[in-house]
This record gives structure tokens, C-alpha cells and sequence, in this order.
């Protein structure tokens, strides 16, 4: 049975999506250059990651020659939110606040994340209540 098709990033995707936004746009060719990883992606192994982010609506191309030249469709911040929604919902049933909490609880957090966690809860409250 063949696995069922996700929306989300997979871990290789990341990879080749982070190397998108860093240079905005590339080629297949520029992007298993700019790949550090050991052993490195092979360049069809690579193309074929690309046309499946092309698939997901991350990506998209022109011709440039004989090369195509991706470019990022979604950026960093649209993934990112995408990716807590998807948490949310697998993990948290939607809310924000149990997640919240499994942080506070579970992670390690210094004094300074602590003091800019609760600004930032403390203005997000004020800015809900001026509405």
C-alpha cells in the first residue's frame, strides 16, 4: 500500500527548503553544492526532492537555459506556522496552551527565555484586550 501523500516538510525537504531561502532562488545543480550533508545528495536525488516540493506548493521554477532555476513559493514563516498548526492538531488537540505548558515543563529554559516568554504573553494579553 503506498504511503499516504503529506503536505508537510519532510526532514530532507527542510534541507533543501533552508538552502532555498538563504539564496532565494537555484539551480539543482547550486543546491547539491550548497548541501553539506555527508554523504552528500545525489543531483537526481536532489531534482526529484525539488519536483515533489514543487508538488507541495513550496517551490516553483523557470527555465534558465537548459537548467531550471527553483525559487521559494512559501517562506520560512508560513512553514514554520504551518508546521505548530500541524503539531497542534497531531499532539496538543489544537491548543496552544498545552503546548505551551509541555514546553514550560518539559524543556530547559535560562531566566532571559523565561522574561521574553512572559513579555510576550503579557502583550499579546494587552493587544487582546484594546480589541
Amino acid at each position: 500500500m503506498p504511503r499516504k501523500k503529506s503536505n508537510t516538510l519532510t526532514d530532507g525537504e527542510l534541507r533543501l527548503m533552508k538552502i532555498l531561502w538563504s539564496k532565494g532562488k537555484a539551480t539543482v545543480g547550486e543546491v547539491v553544492e550548497a548541501n553539506r550533508r555527508t554523504p552528500p545528495l545525489a543531483y537526481n536525488t536532489v531534482l526529484t526532492m525539488l519536483r515533489i516540493l514543487e508538488q507541495k506548493g513550496y517551490v516553483t521554477h523557470e527555465k534558465s537555459g537548459r537548467a531550471f532555476v527553483y525559487q521559494p513559493v512559501v517562506d520560512r514563516s508560513e512553514a514554520r506556522q504551518s508546521a505548530v498548526r500541524q503539531l497542534l492538531d497531531r499532539f496538543f488537540n489544537n491548543s496552544p496552551e498545552l503546548l505551551a505548558l509541555h514546553i514550560l515543563e518539559s524543556e530547559d529554559l535560562d531566566a532571559e527565555e523565561i522574561r521574553r516568554l512572559k513579555r510576550r504573553i503579557e502583550a499579546a494579553g494587552e493587544a487582546e484586550a484594546t480589541e
